[in-house]
């Protein structure tokens, strides 16, 4: 198979990373910075970097259509960033929070974006184009603590939100003059703005790190750090999901997840590789690293590795490489995006992580 795309652009952790839609820009959140990085050849150089806020930047995203780029950070503030032909602009969101702001997402509609924080709420956020600023609307009940994750619906209505209350819910952010009225699904028919669609508890109280839809909207999928991962099929509005199944790994907890297709999932995190978990209404079982099939032999090569440490010490003292991971991130990943897809299948996705890398992936 392909081999992956590495990219290592800095020795600093990357607390999430967002590519243009042509796939030659990339921004990535550094301290309290974001750094823009341009594509030439193979290889992405610092191109811009968007300064304002002052504390760490906690998440960026690219909406696809628009460019347009909204950053978030501990500061409690958000910026959405456009082209100008003497820059890049910023311009303040009026969050009205009181803890720092921890997740940011453009809907799919991009006529809004949602900035989760520390302040128990979900800002969702929307252009008035009479005071020609961006407000926000918040999203209270029943939240009772830090908002981790969150992800849309694609009707840009539905809005998921993991948090460390050990919740993923399920809220609807309608916005009258700025969504169009979704279609009845499985979530709901009329959703006003704060209804609960759905709230789910993790088996094992722990926090929430990561939450999706899958491609139809009609499963959701949450990642804990008990290292599980759950997955809902909801039935009908007011009643129990018709399934909730509960994924147990040994692994170490995932920190970000995707979907591919509807019956797949592919989810990264402190273990420093994505791994693949396959299934649907009757069952789901975790498959495997992707890593391990995307170069073959590195299973084997894994398994040997205890053995050749100890061979090479015996030899020489000490081992020729002993504090490099077998694989390609070395430190924790944060971020995982789909980079390309075709009707809700991936064909590539990127990772970002602690060890300061970006890499493509082929799924």
């Amino acid at each position: 198979m392909t081999s992956p795309e590495v990219h290592h652009l800095f020795h600093h952790p990357i607390a999430d990373h967002s590519f243009s839609a042509d796939r030659q820009t990339v921004a990535v959140a550094r301290d309290n910075v974001v750094d823009l990085y341009q594509k030439g050849g193979n290889d992405f150089s610092l191109h811009d970097q968007l300064k304002g806020h002052d504390k760490t930047v906690t998440s960026v995203d690219i909406a696809p259509d628009s460019g347009r780029i909204v950053t978030c950070s501990q500061d409690r503030n958000a910026y959405v960033w456009e082209r100008t032909p003497t820059g890049w602009k910023p311009t303040l969101v009026l969050l009205r929070i009181n803890r720092a702001a921890t997740f940011v997402r453009w809907s799919p509609s991009e006529q809004k974006f949602a900035v989760g924080s520390g302040a128990r709420v979900i800002a969702v956020c929307y252009f008035e184009e009479e005071n020609d600023w961006w407000i926000s609307k918040h999203l209270k009940k029943p939240i009772r603590s830090t908002i981790t994750t969150l992800a849309w619906h694609p009707n840009s209505v539905l809005l998921a939100a993991g948090s460390t209350d050990s919740h993923a819910r399920v809220f609807s952010s309608f916005i009258k003059g700025i969504d169009a009225r979704p279609a009845p699904s499985a979530w709901g028919e009329r959703l006003p703005f704060n209804t609960v669609c759905g709230e789910y508890l993790n088996d094992s109280a722990g926090w929430v790190h990561a939450c999706s839809f899958s491609p139809s909207g009609d499963i959701l999928a949450f990642a804990a750090h008990d290292s599980s991962v759950t997955v809902v099929y909801p039935s009908a509005p007011d009643q129990p999901p018709r399934a909730m199944l509960n994924i147990s790994t040994r692994l170490l907890p995932f920190m970000s997840l995707i979907w591919n297709g509807e019956e797949e999932i592919i989810a990264a995190g402190h273990d420093c590789e994505a791994y693949r978990l396959r299934g649907d209404e009757g069952g789901w079982q975790l498959v495997g690293s992707m890593e391990t099939k995307a170069r073959p032999g590195a299973g084997a090569a894994r398994e040997e590795s205890a053995l050749n440490m100890f061979r090479q010490m015996d030899l020489k003292g000490s081992t020729k490489d002993d504090t490099r991971l077998p694989s390609v991130h070395q430190n924790t990943i944060s971020t995982i995006r789909v980079y390309e897809e075709s009707d809700g299948n991936v064909r590539k996705y990127s990772t970002s992580g602690v060890d300061g890398r970006v890499v493509v992936w082929t799924a």
